[in-house]
């Protein structure tokens, strides 16, 4: 009887931490075991807020997410690199536009995605060169406070 105690107590308790380790996974928005896509970068002016982690949508529909974020390896020019792994169904022309949003009241920024009317489909590894930086708003209401506007 001590026995079949001690083996429920114990099946319980692996079931607890598969379920732990599940909803972990999917909370921190890691991919373990499905990372079906391909991968396109974006070269922005300004990516402030953004996050490696953060969505990738198109018309408000989640789409992707921001895989890395590092400077242009070109000293001539002062851009930020973004690349996105996108669902591998999605299909963006070359002259699609990358933009960064504001999400919530808190701020979170995420990529959005507009697609254009070329027929030239980007492939895996291509950049978007259509893109617009997020709008920061402290500069903004400064300007406004201030009379700069």
């Amino acid at each position: 009887m001590n026995s079949f105690r001690q083996t429920a107590v114990g099946v319980f308790v692996l079931l607890g931490l598969i379920c732990v380790g599940y909803l972990a996974i999917k909370l921190g928005q890691m991919q373990v075991f499905n990372s079906n896509g391909f991968e396109l970068s974006a070269n922005f002016t300004s990516v402030s807020g953004l996050r490696v982690g953060a969505d990738v949508e198109m018309a408000g529909v989640p789409v992707g997410r921001v895989v890395d974020i590092s400077l242009d390896p070109d000293p001539l020019r002062e851009n930020a690199v973004v690349r996105i792994l996108l669902d591998r169904d999605l299909q963006l022309s070359d002259d699609s536009i990358a933009s960064i949003m504001t999400s919530g009241l808190i701020g979170d920024k995420y990529v959005s995605l507009s697609r254009g009317g070329s027929d030239v489909i980007l492939k895996s590894g291509d950049t978007i060169t259509e893109t617009e930086p997020s709008v920061d708003l402290g500069t903004l209401i400064g300007k406004y406070a201030f009379g700069g506007v």
